[in-house]
């Protein structure tokens, strides 16, 4: 719902900025999502459902790492947060019952800067990035990062990521399995694979 503010010129800044972040919310698109979760890896077995509001500048690709990277952490008390719209969160937070951070997660490849951001912010920071980390992982080598040994570094099965890229629907239900950080995924009487691979920061 959009808001409306009396005009003060006090107020400028506040109020081009409440009205850019409800143009970003009215401009997302909604997608819901229903998953049978059965990960071994984690002895977690849920059925899971959810909605995550994709920003008009986010690609097919990195909505649906962000969906596998929720469902490969999810605990109670984790959410998305309003994702592109706002930068400084991180793209999924789990949060004790006192709004406390417990874990960061971010999706893509965070640069230096936020990933000791991150580290500092909270006591567990995870990644799952859907693209070719091997520049990436250079360029964080030698990087200040507080806590850097403590990253949860992960990459998703690009091919995996494109099979349901092709397949990405306003609302989807399939089956998530994980076993020995291997994703095994049905969707309808399509059925796909892919490992996910630790990663690790040298130098």
């Amino acid at each position: 719902m959009a808001r409306w503010f009396a005009w003060d010129p006090r107020m400028t800044g506040a109020v081009d900025v409440a009205c850019r972040r409800d143009a970003m919310a009215l401009n997302a698109t909604i997608h819901q999502f229903k998953v049978q979760l059965a990960d071994a890896d984690r002895h977690h077995y849920q059925t899971i459902e959810f909605k995550a509001a994709r920003h008009p500048s986010e690609s097919a690709a990195r909505l649906v790492a962000r969906v596998l990277a929720y469902c490969l952490e999810h605990v109670d008390g984790i959410a998305f947060s309003r994702g592109l719209s706002e930068p400084d969160d991180p793209a999924i937070a789990v949060r004790d019952l006192t709004g406390a951070l417990l874990s960061w997660i971010e999706v893509g490849l965070p640069d230096a800067a936020r990933l000791h951001k991150a580290a500092k912010a909270a006591p567990r920071v995870a990644v799952y990035t859907h693209r070719d980390p091997l520049p990436w992982l250079r360029a964080l080598a030698g990087a200040r990062i507080h806590r850097a040994e403590a990253l949860a570094l992960y990459a998703l099965d690009r091919d995996l990521i494109a099979a349901l890229e092709e397949r990405l629907e306003r609302r989807m239900a399939f089956d998530l399995a994980v076993s020995e950080r291997h994703l095994y995924v049905s969707l309808g009487d399509a059925h796909f694979d892919g490992a996910l691979r630790s990663l690790a920061l040298t130098g």
